[in-house]
């Protein structure tokens, strides 16, 4: 089950990150104004005309709570040398904005439509656009995928999530413990926001990296979704890590090990080239 402490120890892993992020001789644009908040996507990667490159957005972690773009700079700087456009998101939280889940994942959906409709003018392929993120970052990113409404339909052409919030109501056994719904979530239901439950023919392949010592997000939860997903013949990958924890993928030699199975999915999609 989800631990009901969950969100303390995201914030925390979320705190190692500064925000607002400061990324030397990045531009940014604005993707979203919501009241006096603006919300920014950074570039990394150069257009090239006549030559649409593949995009990946970046959705931070934090409990919908807290954490910065900055978490996955490493990562976007990677693949703008491999040949894409990649982008860290910004997005409203509970600590800096007083919104709960429901508005995080609405901005989430802004992103990747934002993208999808500026693509052109950023030299992107409109067609091989990704969401990825880690913790509740990739919660917001799955639910770009799989989640109908919450204002807008636009879905990514992929997505990589890193240790993802999945499953956040009991579904095929699984018992989902730990979220106050209106308070943290903002939602009626829990499986509103749920991606485990939203998966359909419309959900784009999908690589899910994990570590099975993880006690804030549980494997049992992600192995739902991913059952899921083969049951309504969707691509879906689960990679699992031995004795990583939560937030393992940017430590240590797990940095370079999910970062190599990263290149391989969008290798293997076509995306990017063998290194």
């Amino acid at each position: 089950m989800l631990r009901f402490l969950f969100l303390i120890l995201f914030t925390a892993h979320a705190a190692a990150f500064t925000y607002p992020p400061e990324f030397a001789g990045v531009r940014s644009e604005v993707y979203r104004t919501v009241g006096d908040t603006e919300l920014r996507l950074w570039f990394f990667g150069e257009a090239e005309e006549g030559h649409p490159k593949p995009a990946i957005v970046f959705f931070f972690g934090g409990g919908w709570n807290s954490g910065s773009p900055a978490q996955f700079e490493r990562q976007a700087k990677h693949f703008a040398e491999r040949g894409m456009i990649a982008m860290v998101a910004d997005y409203r939280v509970k600590s800096r904005n007083q919104t709960p889940a429901v508005e995080c994942v609405k901005d989430g959906k802004a992103a990747i439509a934002w993208v999808r409709k500026h693509a052109k003018r950023l030299g992107i392929n409109p067609e091989r656009i990704a969401a990825a993120g880690g913790s509740a970052g990739g919660h917001v990113a799955a639910t770009t995928g799989t989640l109908t409404g919450f204002g807008s339909d636009e879905r990514p052409n992929a997505m990589i999530l890193f240790n993802p919030v999945l499953t956040l109501a009991d579904l095929d056994g699984w018992k989902a413990k730990g979220f106050g719904v209106k308070g943290r979530l903002g939602v009626e239901k829990a499986e509103d926001l749920s991606p485990s439950h939203h998966i359909g023919k419309h959900t784009p392949p999908t690589l899910i990296l994990h570590g099975d010592k993880d006690t804030t997000v549980l494997l049992p939860s992600v192995q739902v979704f991913e059952a899921r997903m083969k049951k309504e013949s969707r691509p879906c990958k689960l990679v699992v890590y031995p004795g990583a924890g939560h937030g393992f993928f940017n430590r240590g030699p797990s940095y370079d090990e999910t970062l190599a199975e990263t290149d391989q999915f969008l290798v293997d999609l076509g995306w990017i080239n063998t290194p």
